[in-house]
């Protein structure tokens, strides 16, 4: 690789406030703010909007459209043309 052409990749710890649940990986983002992890290491956090444990697909709370009463409205509406 060559030398100054990538940017700085380094561990960084992402949280969600409203699920209370943080995870640590590596990215290029950066951030003013700091946490003490697990482990006793000091990172830089960046605070996420929505992760896996708030998103409503992986948490079980997505919404289901009802798809038959769609299509009867349908049918009702233009019948059988």
């Amino acid at each position: 690789m060559k030398k100054d052409l990538h940017p700085d990749y380094h561990p960084v710890v992402f949280r969600d406030r409203s699920a209370d649940f943080a995870f640590l990986t590596r990215s290029t983002a950066t951030s003013e703010q700091t946490i003490a992890w697990e482990d006793g290491n000091v990172y830089p956090v960046i605070d996420i909007d929505v992760s896996s444990a708030s998103h409503p697909f992986y948490t079980g709370r997505a919404r289901t459209l009802d798809a038959t009463g769609r299509v009867e409205r349908f049918k009702q509406r233009y019948g059988d043309r």
